[in-house]
């Protein structure tokens, strides 16, 4: 009697044990697992607050942000997100009838739009490091940008489709003139009208400044933009904006 009454008292106290353990060590993994869930959950809201931009003037991703950025950019969802966009974009495309006359334009931004800094990137930590305009020099250089793969397909479409596309770029023309019409050949960017880089008459001036004069004279020499394209905001703000704006991700860097 007595021994099965210690039996007994042994098996609860063991119970009681494994349920303390196992609530415990439950406890300690979920509070792990909701820690990561909320710190995914900022950074998609943070990067949907930076596309929408209601987040401006931003200097670097925020440091709990690198692997969130790094599987979205290298994941596959950044292409997913490219393929929606070009999709909306050929869909609009396809509703315009040329005039003929040769003087239909489409403006594309160049880096980030037409071609990838992806690679000099990670080396940045996916814009957690600030901004490293000699580092960025030196990669732009070497000619190595990739093309985005559905860009350079809308590109091709809009030249087959007649219509004159102008590749509008915030690069430097003395420094990085030759290199980047090198670079955009190589990627299979030919056709277009003309590459429009930086000149010493606009150092100094912001993006959107920049780029407004420019679209301004295109238009002053009979064009109708019909579109642009770019990866910043500031692409896509200003004058002379065109007939309508298409807005790519990136969430690595904020060019003013």
């Amino acid at each position: 009697m007595i021994k099965e009454m210690i039996h007994g008292l042994r098996e609860m106290l063991i119970f009681l044990f494994l349920a303390v353990f196992s609530k415990a060590t439950g406890a300690k993994a979920y509070s792990r697992g909701v820690m990561i869930q909320e710190g995914a959950a900022y950074c998609l809201s943070w990067r949907l607050a930076v596309e929408a931009n209601n987040v401006r003037a931003w200097r670097t991703v925020p440091s709990q942000c690198l692997r969130y950025v790094e599987t979205y950019m290298l994941g596959g969802q950044y292409e997913r997100d490219l393929d929606l966009i070009v999709g909306q974009i050929l869909s609009y495309v396809n509703g315009i009838a040329p005039s003929g006359d040769g003087m239909d334009a489409w403006i594309l931004d160049v880096d980030d739009t037409c071609i990838s800094n992806v690679l000099y990137y990670r080396g940045k930590r996916y814009g957690c490091d600030p901004y490293d305009p000699a580092g960025f020099r030196a990669w732009a250089l070497k000619g190595g940008c990739p093309a985005i793969p559905a860009v350079l397909e809308l590109f091709s479409y809009l030249v087959q489709s007649g219509f004159k596309v102008f590749l509008v770029t915030g690069r430097d023309q003395e420094t990085l003139g030759q290199v980047t019409l090198d670079n955009l050949h190589y990627e299979g960017f030919v056709g277009y009208k003309r590459l429009i880089l930086r000149t010493a008459e606009f150092k100094g001036q912001s993006a959107v400044a920049y780029k407004s004069e420019i679209r301004r004279q295109i238009e002053e020499e009979g064009y109708r933009i019909w579109g642009n394209v770019g990866d910043q905001w500031s692409d896509l703000q200003g004058e002379c904006l065109g007939n309508r704006t298409f807005k790519l991700p990136n969430p690595m860097y904020f060019v003013p």
